[in-house]
Parts: C-alpha cells; structure tokens; sequence
C-alpha cells in the first residue's frame, strides 16, 4: 500500500470535508455552476479511493446544507439529478471495493427519486466492511443538536432516563453520527475561513485544514498534503506538552 510518506500509525480515523468552490471554479472559467459540480464528483471519487487505500476508516463529505435550499431552483433541481446518477453509476464500484454508504440530514427534503436511490445504495452496502463515507445531504448542525434535545427531552419524559443522567456521551449518542468516532480532521476547499453549520457538536478538538484550492482541483497531491499536515499537528487536548511526552492523561 503506498503511504505517499504519512506514517501509518498517525493516520486520522475519520476526514470530514467541507467540498466548497465549485461554483466558483466554474465562473472562473466561464462554464456553468452545474458544470462544475460535475467536475467536483471526480474530486470526491479520488478522495475516497486515496482514503480507502490508506486504510481511512471514515469519510463525512459535506454536500448539500439545509441552507442550500435558498440557492436558484435551476441549480439544485441540476443538483439533484447529478447526485442521483452519481450514485447509480458509483454503486457497482461501492460494492467491489467494500465501500459503505451511510447518509445525514433531513432527507425528507430530497426529491423521491434520489431518495429511492441514496436508500438503495445504503442498502446494498450495509455489510461493507470497507472504508464508510457518510453524505451530508440537506445537513444542519444546529438542527441536529435540536433532533438530540428533542430525543432526549422524550427520553427524560416517558421515564427512561433522568435529567442529572444526560452527560455529553448520552448527546453524541443522539446525534446523527452517534454510531461513529468524531472527526480527526475537517478539511474545507475554497478558502472561507467558517464552519458553515456542519458538525456543530462532533468538532471540539477537530484539526481544520483550509485550502484556497476550489474542490474540483482538490487532486490526489492536495489531500495527502492535508493529511501530512494533520501528522505534523499536536494533537493536546487539553493537556500540555509536558503531559503528552509522559503520557499522561
């Protein structure tokens, strides 16, 4: 397996990415917004192919906020149908290299048809024990940490839990990312030096990694770059210098 010069052992678990830029790489060029979300998918395929060679177990792509919904009708209508035929096309690849597809946010919102594919699709690869790429698809931070409250405000209701119980395990667990680790590094393209409402609650001690690269030139070289500097980070938690060279927690 080639490590492109990363230390095996120091890998991050879980990359999240913020694949911002597309529209902007497409005016650049005097394309269409479109034709530059399609340029991005080969972008993401490249990522998850880097990811799973590495050995990377979980992949969170952020792809579709809550707050896209107020773009042009025209450019998420032309959304849509691209997520949904990259996904038909993707899934004979997801299930000959062990992909599994798992998918966040209120897919209520997304038009029947790319439902009854994404569902599909996170079917079929259910018992994949490959790399797992999560979708974040009409995703909110805020509303999640909102989803958890409400669940656990029931829980305290119908008596299956009491108040002086609820600890910050008891919330991640309510999260929509509750069966998986937080991520280790956030990686966002296009330069904007903001979270933009994703992973609210699961980023405390997360690395960030901000690039000016739009997502469509996000190439193989750039994300191992990130994750070169992800290795030369120090990663504290809290703790001093003095304390990690000990080893004490």
């Amino acid at each position: 397996m080639e490590l492109y010069g990363l230390e095996k052992n120091r890998l991050p678990t879980h990359v999240a990415i913020i694949m911002d830029g597309n529209g902007r790489w497409a005016q650049l060029r005097g394309k269409t917004r479109l034709e530059g979300h399609r340029e991005g998918t080969n972008s993401v395929k490249t990522t998850v192919e880097i990811s799973r060679d590495l050995g990377i177990r979980y992949l969170s792509l952020y792809a579709f906020s809550s707050e896209n919904w107020n773009r042009p009708h025209d450019e998420i209508a032309g959304l849509m149908g691209l997520l949904e035929k990259f996904l038909q096309r993707e899934l004979d690849r997801m299930m000959c290299e062990g992909v599994r597809l798992m998918a966040i946010g209120d897919r209520t919102r997304l038009p029947a048809s790319v439902r009854r594919v994404l569902d599909h699709n996170i079917y079929l690869t259910r018992h994949n024990t490959g790399i797992t790429v999560i979708l974040a698809l009409s995703y909110s931070g805020r509303s999640d940490i909102v989803q958890t409250v409400r669940e656990i405000a029931w829980k305290v209701k119908t008596g299956q839990c009491e108040p002086g119980e609820i600890d910050e395990s008891m919330i991640a667990a309510n999260t929509e990312t509750g069966s998986i680790p937080d991520p280790d590094l956030l990686i966002r393209t296009g330069g904007e030096m903001r979270i933009s409402n994703f992973f609210l609650w699961q980023i405390p001690y997360t690395e960030l990694y901000i690039t000016p690269k739009f997502w469509p030139d996000f190439c193989g070289q750039e994300y191992i770059q990130a994750l070169l500097e992800f290795q030369r980070r120090k990663r504290r938690f809290g703790k001093t210098d003095e304390q990690l060279l000990q080893g004490l927690g």
